[in-house]
């Protein structure tokens, strides 16, 4: 019994908390949503899908899920978000920062205009530029919060608005350090979400095949899911400033090893 009493106890990493996710309402979000709920966590799942996100709520139930329409990019979106998870739940423990879109691939700088940059910019970038700045709002009166935001492999091989996710993690994590916030980001590979296979025009296992590192497994929706549940929970308590890579040792490989294999 004390076995089963001490699993309970683990699986509910976040019980009693309240955490807030952009873009929950498909892909790596909505797995993210449904594994914050299973470990306790009441969530607010924000997102310009309404009729997905509304159906996630009702898969979740009312009692541990809500829903609320919110264009990251907009500021008056992003506010009413915060303030409305915060009136429905009492408070805000996690901030999860998870919408983005990619940007046509591939595409030489030469021939990307600047709106389709900006477009970009605007949600990857900006977009959790706003997360941070609201959920820190509500979180410094309590002295404490996780603030996790997605950034991608290529926050560090490649990828403008990635690498200004990490720098807007970093300085943020200074910042807020002295309130008891913590801020750190999640990197993953290629994951054989919706929008990843039609950007790269893959098939799921074509997208295995893009990790070329670690051996019979590839990244999965709930391999990001369960690095942002560590990255939110009590577990990660002096972890911050910190880009978690979830890509197999893919961003460390020295392709001139292969002249050995």
């Amino acid at each position: 019994m004390a076995g089963i009493s001490a699993f309970s106890a683990v699986a509910k990493r976040l019980e009693g908390k309240v955490a807030l996710i952009t873009g929950a309402a498909s892909g790596i979000g909505e797995y993210t949503a449904k594994i914050f709920t299973q470990n306790g966590a009441k969530v607010m799942i924000a997102d310009i899908q309404d009729d997905s996100g509304q159906e996630i709520c009702k898969e979740l139930g009312p009692l541990v899920a809500s829903y609320i329409h919110c264009n990251v990019t907009n500021e008056a979106h992003v506010k009413n978000a915060v303030d409305s998870t915060v009136a429905q739940y009492g408070k805000l423990d996690i901030m999860f920062n998870n919408a983005g879109i990619a940007a046509c691939y591939p595409k030489p700088i030469l021939d990307n205009t600047q709106s389709e940059f900006e477009d970009v910019i605007k949600v990857n970038l900006v977009g959790p530029f706003l997360g941070i700045k609201h959920a820190a709002r509500v979180m410094i009166p309590a002295q404490k919060g996780s603030i996790i935001t997605r950034a991608s492999t290529c926050s560090t091989i490649g990828g403008a608005a990635k690498h200004g996710v990490v720098g807007l993690t970093r300085n943020t994590s200074v910042e807020l350090g002295k309130y008891g916030i913590r801020v750190n980001c999640v990197s993953p590979h290629a994951v054989a979400t919706s929008m990843t296979k039609t950007i790269l025009n893959l098939d799921d296992d074509n997208i295995a095949k893009v990790y070329s590192n670690l051996k019979g497994t590839c990244c999965k929706k709930e391999d990001i899911a369960n690095a942002a549940l560590f990255l939110a929970s009590d577990e990660s308590k002096y972890v911050s400033g910190h880009n978690l890579f979830v890509d197999g040792g893919f961003t460390i490989m020295n392709s001139g090893f292969c002249m050995f294999e």
